[in-house]
């Protein structure tokens, strides 16, 4: 009996782990098509934005996650073609942190649900602890 009950559990969650795959293959896909987009049009702005600053990097990087809005299995993919473009790690980490953590376009309607002094503090600590965070890294990356 107990076997059974493990089978339709696996059948259950492989089920589940298809069906939310299906789901999130479009939205892959659109990202991949807009970073190919940006890029074509953004190429030669990336050095000027991005200086390689330890200070002002992250916190570009950060302002541009916040204000973009982006599911955590895309931001690998976000974060090598940003990596390939030359962009400082620093400010991609900053942006990838931002930009799955922190979400002015969901800011409404985390505050209708969440109340706006939970989602305004959540938001904003999110983005100081992302330059901080970003900081770190390279700070840690550089000692090895």
């Amino acid at each position: 009996m107990e076997l059974i009950n493990k089978q339709s559990l696996l059948k259950e969650a492989f089920s589940k782990a298809a069906q939310t795959l299906k789901a999130s293959l479009p939205i892959m896909i659109g990202i991949l098509l807009l970073v190919n987009l940006i890029n074509l049009f953004a190429k030669g702005y990336y050095s000027k934005l991005f200086t390689g600053n330890l200070i002002l990097d992250p916190l570009v990087g950060a302002l541009a996650g916040s204000l973009s809005f982006g599911i955590p299995i895309t931001s690998y993919i976000v974060g090598g073609e940003l990596l390939k473009e030359g962009i400082s790690l620093i400010a991609i980490t900053a942006f990838i942190m931002t930009w799955t953590t922190v979400g002015i376009a969901m800011l409404p309607l985390e505050a209708k649900f969440l109340g706006k002094r939970f989602a305004f503090i959540r938001n904003i600590l999110n983005f100081i602890f992302a330059i901080i965070i970003s900081i770190l890294v390279i700070l840690t990356l550089s000692l090895f």
